[in-house]
C-alpha cells in the first residue's frame, strides 16, 4: 500500500520584496509628500463634457437596433414582405417616393 504523505519541497520558498519602478510619465520626478495628480476618469469625462457643452455642444446617447445582426435582416425581410404584399402598397410606395424627392440631387437644381 502507498503512504498518503505529502512530498517535501526541496528548496525554501523566499519571498522576494518588488520595488516598484517609477512609470514612464513619472520617470525623472520626483514627488516628496506631494499628492496624486493622477485624476479619476469621471472628472475627466466631467471636465470634457463641460468643455463640449462650451463650445455649443449637446451630448445625444441613444441605444439603436444591430443593423449587423442576423435578427435585424429577418425583422426587416419580414416588414418588407408585410408591406409589399399590402392591399395599399402602391399608395405607400408613391408616398416614399414623393419624400424621396425633398432630398434628391435633381431636386436641389
Amino acid at each position: 500500500m502507498k503512504s498518503c504523505t505529502k512530498p517535501q519541497a526541496t528548496k525554501s520558498r523566499v519571498k522576494t520584496l518588488r520595488v516598484k519602478t517609477p512609470s514612464k510619465r513619472s520617470r525623472g520626478k520626483i514627488s516628496e509628500g506631494k499628492p496624486s495628480s493622477h485624476k479619476p476618469s469621471r472628472d475627466k469625462v466631467r471636465a470634457y463634457r463641460k468643455r463640449m457643452r462650451a463650445k455649443g455642444f449637446r451630448l445625444v446617447q441613444m441605444w439603436l437596433p444591430d443593423t449587423r445582426s442576423p435578427e435585424f435582416a429577418a425583422q426587416a425581410h419580414r416588414a418588407s414582405l408585410a408591406i409589399a404584399n399590402s392591399p395599399t402598397e402602391q399608395d405607400d410606395q408613391a408616398f416614399v417616393d414623393s419624400v424621396q424627392c425633398w432630398t434628391s440631387e435633381e431636386n436641389a437644381e
